[in-house]
């Protein structure tokens, strides 16, 4: 694990937020249609909406809303030193070195099986002579 620390998150102000209540849409029957639980966010400044309908908690709704809003604005400000780029690029490091380390695993047992299959082709001979032996006359 790097010992560099991740970037604060950013935060966004109240007054820089126009907030609106919607009622979802997709699956969920007659509970998501009659209530209004998604969230829409609109960062004034900039402009960037976003939505969140992922749960059927409204609470919880306006707290993805703004994570996902305040990443957002943190990936536009700030471009690949953002929180968000740093993770991805974290997440991209330790896959790779999973995809690594299996490699070498696999690279290791094919070695390892291609060495048996070799000392078996090179012991067959050996025992058949030891099996066939020429027959000497007697002298």
């Amino acid at each position: 694990m790097d010992t560099k620390q991740m970037p604060p998150r950013r935060r966004v102000g109240e007054s820089e937020i126009e907030e609106s209540f919607l009622r979802g849409s997709g699956p969920g029957g007659q509970k998501i249609n009659k209530t209004s639980s998604a969230v829409q966010l609109k960062h004034i400044p900039t402009g960037l909406v976003v939505k969140s309908q992922d749960t059927r908690s409204q609470s919880q709704n306006r707290r993805l809303a703004r994570k996902m809003l305040a990443e957002k604005l943190d990936l536009i400000e700030k471009g690949p030193e953002s929180r968000i780029a740093l993770k991805r690029a974290l997440l991209s490091k330790r896959k790779g070195s999973a995809a690594k380390k299996k490699r070498r695993k696999y690279k290791k047992l094919d070695e390892e099986k291609t060495a048996a299959a070799i000392d078996k082709a090179t012991e067959l001979p050996e025992a058949l002579e030891t099996i066939i032996e020429p027959q000497k006359e007697p002298g």
